[in-house]
């Protein structure tokens, strides 16, 4: 089992950023994949980006290729997006997730789930 604490969400005006964090304790963190997914209101949850146990592989949705970027850092068992260029459409609860397929791709199963930190866009 793995347990997921995000942190960093927060209120921004568009053009800003934010970092996310993403702290996991349990299992070896670097045996899992680490994603990023968000819920928008009225909308279903929707995958951000994913990174491979290794680092070695990074995957993004598209409307924020070029934007946003993950990353981890094995040695303190989180996981990182930084969020730049924000726009208003970035609105929404962003969740924390882990994978035990090591790839980490989009299609992975995702059975470990943080609480979720909200993200506000201000126009």
């Amino acid at each position: 089992q793995v347990q997921l604490v995000e942190s960093g969400g927060g209120l921004v005006q568009a053009g800003g950023s934010l970092r996310l964090s993403c702290a996991a304790s349990g299992r070896t963190f670097s045996n899992y994949a680490m994603g990023w997914f968000r819920q928008a209101p009225g909308k279903g949850r929707e995958f951000v980006a994913s990174i491979s146990w290794s680092g070695g592989s990074t995957y993004y949705t598209n409307p924020v290729k070029g934007r946003f970027t993950i990353s981890r850092d094995n040695a303190k068992n989180t996981v990182y997006l930084q969020m730049n260029t924000l726009k208003p459409e970035d609105t929404a609860v962003y969740y924390c997730a882990g994978s035990s397929d090591a790839g980490g791709s989009p299609g992975s199963s995702w059975p470990y789930w943080g609480q979720g930190t909200q993200v506000t866009v201000s126009s």
